[in-house]
């Protein structure tokens, strides 16, 4: 390739990155490289594929299992597909722009095909099988590889006749491309809406930080006044505390009706195909709904136990979470009348108000406190103190963005243990919520391709994770300020990050967080448990500008006010979970109108009336493109083992270093090598109840 001063360049992805600890040279990618890299990744694994079907030699685990599974070349050292796929998705979420769109549509259903004429290789499979049926005696690591390798292929349709493969590639095709085109019509309407404010009258209620942060915004769009965008750093205080009734109503409508408004980023019919095309391949494959063919392989194992799970939450949490919305509609009378009606814009700022009036506290008057290099510093000092690890930032190590920060991890030996990556606040290419994900991941290999795998031939390679966040962005005035809850997100995506960076496995597809999806949030949902502890909280709480601890009182008052509301958050995510699995246990063709469908596929489970002519299902990222589908319960399922696991540490004390040992040792560090329960009792010498929960919540357990 010749740049424009005809001087010879070579594409990043096919040399070797030489930059700290082999991560992504994001300064010298260009957005030509991406389409090149990716062809003459499909070609080499195209090559390699060929020479594991050509061996003369019988199947092994060896020369069969790992050369599927491990596709890094042999004169080489990496995967190239799964190198420049990798940073490009990830970026595709993170970075995006009008041209990584569109190569996005233009390469999904390649990359697809690649996969599946991969997954339906008749000779490839036939050597898998052979290798499954007969093979040498494997530890319990290399039988969890095998089983998966060979499930995946069955999962993916080998077993099925000619015709059966040949639509199963139309399903998987076109479900990648609507997933996608989801994705990116989701974000389009999510930027393409601001409240521009001029009259400074319409800021009533508002707090300084919310102000100032829509002075910015407004200011970045060369516009007057103030603007107001649906990223959640900037809707969700608008919400909380605007006194202007009917922009809290505009900006809830715009919120609830994206994807749903009559042009291109209209997702309705998308969600439709993708519910059909999810049902219609799980019956292809021999399963009655997509959530059959999912769970199999879940903790839950089945379509019952996840409604048992739902319905069990219902009769503990919906009495309380009445009671909760009849406090939050007194509290809304008393201010404004008795005739008033609570609506649902009104329920984020009546809910303050009561909360102000029940515990004197603010999410505002915690913010000073939580400035973001404070918590940074107290994040990290958490898994110091937890596990030894320390972070030190490297600004030689390249980044994507200025925003994000790239550290090199230490274990507490001092060896080098990974790289860890930061992103913290919205912008204009970047999707909304929060994520973790992986530029490499870990696994070891063989220093001596001539000798056998051991302690004394192998390199563990170390990963290189990172946490996507949309947290409160500094103003021209202040450093970014944080609420208790991006507190929270910041732990529960660390969390996942510690399972990424914890990880050590032989196998990289066996490592960090490749386990089954109702286990993978219980390392995240776990750390947010000490955003509340005081221990905790002492170690990095300081107000911004006078440096003072942050009193003993407030700390009070948060515990205090830890379950406010909390049984009507956990109908809501309840509510997502019967909506997610009234989709995915669809035995026949899906026809019906989604909004109404919607409303009532997540009755039994809502509080608040139901607005005709708002969906959340077009905006549903998680069941739609994000990997969730017939797998929502699991933040639920997740909850009950997080509150299970921190009462382990409660009863020891919440740095108590030998329990911290064994959750790394058991939980984190091990990956999908073994079942999830096997590790989860391995941890805490029993299988987990939902006691710890109720408990936690102030729920009682309902009398039988």
């Amino acid at each position: 390739m010749k740049t424009n001063e005809n001087i010879e360049r070579t594409n990043p992805f096919f040399e070797p990155y030489n930059t700290p600890h082999n991560t992504a040279p994001f300064n010298r990618i260009r957005m030509e490289d991406y389409e090149e890299a990716m062809l003459e990744g499909i070609r080499r694994d195209d090559e390699q594929i060929e020479k594991i079907i050509n061996n003369p030699a019988k199947p092994t685990f060896d020369n069969t299992i790992i050369s599927v599974d491990d596709e890094k070349d042999k004169d080489g050292y990496y995967d190239l597909l799964g190198r420049v796929s990798t940073v490009f998705f990830n970026l595709l979420s993170a970075e995006t722009n009008d041209d990584m769109d569109a190569l996005a549509q233009k390469m999904s259903p390649i990359l697809t095909k690649h996969s599946n004429d991969i997954r339906l290789n008749e000779r490839l499979f036939e050597r898998v099988k052979y290798v499954h049926q007969h093979h040498r005696k494997l530890t319990p690591e290399e039988k969890m590889l095998l089983d998966n390798c060979y499930d995946g292929f069955v999962r993916s349709g080998a077993l099925l006749d000619v015709a059966g493969k040949e639509r199963l590639r139309q399903l998987t095709e076109e479900a990648s491309m609507l997933s996608l085109q989801f994705s990116q019509n989701l974000l389009k309407e999510n930027k393409a809406f601001t409240l521009h404010i001029t009259d400074e009258a319409q800021l009533d209620g508002l707090p300084d930080t919310a102000r100032e942060a829509a002075a910015l915004a407004a200011k970045e769009q060369d516009k007057k006044g103030w603007v107001f965008t649906l990223d959640f750093p900037s809707y969700s205080p608008f919400m909380t505390y605007s006194t202007q009734r009917e922009l809290r109503k505009q900006l809830y409508m715009a919120k609830n009706t994206e994807c749903i408004h009559d042009n291109t980023e209209n997702n309705l019919e998308i969600c439709k195909r993708l519910v059909n095309l999810r049902r219609e391949l799980a019956q292809l494959l021999g399963h009655k709904t997509y959530a059959d063919y999912v769970l199999k392989h879940r903790m839950a194992g089945n379509v019952r136990n996840v409604y048992k799970l739902l319905n069990d939450l219902i009769a503990a949490y919906k009495p309380t979470a009445i009671k909760e919305i009849e406090a939050i509609e007194k509290m809304a009378r008393k201010l404004e009348g008795k005739d008033f009606k609570l609506e649902p814009w009104d329920f984020s700022y009546y809910s303050h108000k009561l909360q102000l009036e029940k515990y004197n506290l603010d999410a505002e008057m915690l913010r000073p406190y939580f400035e973001l290099s404070k918590v940074i510093d107290g994040v990290f000092g958490l898994a110091n103190r937890l596990y030894g690890i320390t972070f030190k930032e490297n600004k030689e190590i390249p980044v994507y963005h200025p925003d994000v920060k790239a550290y090199e991890v230490f274990d507490a030996d001092g060896s080098f243990l990974a790289v860890f990556y930061a992103d913290f606040h919205p912008r204009k290419g970047k999707q909304g919520g929060a994520w973790m994900t992986e530029y490499q991941g870990q696994w070891k290999e063989r220093v001596d391709s001539k000798k056998p795998f051991g302690p004394d031939n192998m390199k563990n390679v170390r990963p290189h994770v990172s946490v996507v966040m949309n947290l409160t962005k500094p103003t021209e005035d202040k450093p970014a300020l944080l609420t208790l809850g991006e507190v929270e997100t910041f732990l529960h995506e660390f969390g996942h990050s510690l399972h990424g960076m914890f990880a050590n496995t032989r196998f990289e597809s066996l490592s960090g967080t490749n386990v089954w999806w109702d286990f993978v949030e219980l390392p995240s949902q776990f750390m947010e448990n000490f955003s509340i502890e005081k221990e905790f909280l002492r170690t990095f709480a300081f107000h911004y500008q006078t440096g003072e601890p942050l009193p003993d009182e407030l700390i009070d008052r948060i515990v205090k006010s830890r379950n406010f509301n909390v049984a009507y958050a956990c109908m809501r995510q309840v509510s997502f979970g019967l909506l997610d699995m009234a989709y995915y246990t669809q035995k026949d063709e899906f026809t019906a109108d989604i909004i109404p469908f919607e409303k009532k596929a997540w009755e039994k489970a809502m509080i608040l009336p139901q607005l005709p002519d708002t969906c959340m299902t077009v905006q549903f990222s998680h069941i739609m493109a994000g990997g969730y589908a017939a797998g929502y319960y699991s933040y639920k399922w997740a909850e009950v083992l997080d509150a299970d696991a921190f009462s382990v540490f409660k009863k020891h004390g919440i740095f108590d270093k030998k329990t911290a040992d064994s959750f790394r040792e058991n939980i984190l560090s091990k990956g999908g090598t073994e079942n999830p329960m096997t590790l989860y009792k391995r941890f805490k010498g029993g299988e987990p109840t939902i006691d710890a929960l109720l408990k936690r919540n102030g729920i009682k357990r309902q009398a039988k």
